[in-house]
């Protein structure tokens, strides 16, 4: 069972898609997650953006604990209608869902907007596509932003594009976080 952490939607049930195509991120590693990104003060009023959003879980709590608003980019179109449905369950209206492939969505995204950014993608996914994602998110994000890569632990550490510095880096158990932003 996957369930908001804390906030205003603390301890709601969240729905997650069906078949192995998605991993949500569990409520252990969220939880700390959360710790961490409150501890430096990146969530109250933040704009988010969740990429390979899948249930919806990360984004859905940035704005449980206070995100001024997320975008939660999804390609798969069964788990993109299960994030929808999951943010209108929670009464959560500043969520906005987008089903398309996340290169697309960053390609038309604004410049400068996000200040917290959630990249959890499917573990098959290569290091070199995953660095260029990560260098086509850079014009999207706000100055100061931070981006926190979840990958499987045997990952090495993600290709950061040129001027990011890494701020953090964390295993639990299958887990790894790496989280960095331009500075």
């Amino acid at each position: 069972m996957t369930r908001i952490v804390a906030g205003a939607a603390g301890g709601r049930t969240l729905r997650v898609p069906p078949g192995a195509g998605t991993r949500p991120t569990s409520d252990r590693v969220r939880e700390a997650l959360f710790s961490r990104l409150e501890a430096l003060d990146v969530v109250d009023g933040a704009r988010v953006l969740d990429l390979y959003a899948g249930s919806g879980a990360l984004g859905l709590e940035a704005v449980s604990r206070g995100a001024a608003s997320a975008v939660l980019v999804e390609s798969a179109r069964a788990a993109a209608a299960v994030a929808r449905a999951n943010a209108a369950a929670l009464g959560l209206p500043e969520v906005r869902v987008v089903a398309d492939r996340v290169e697309r969505y960053l390609a038309a995204a604004s410049p400068a907007g996000f200040d917290l950014v959630f990249a959890d993608p499917p573990y098959p996914l290569g290091e070199q596509d995953l660095a260029a994602v990560l260098a086509a998110l850079a014009p999207a994000l706000a100055p100061r932003a931070l981006v926190v890569v979840e990958r499987s632990s045997r990952s090495p550490e993600p290709t950061w594009p040129a001027g990011w510095e890494v701020e953090d880096s964390r295993r639990y158990g299958e887990t790894a976080l790496w989280s960095a932003g331009p500075s």
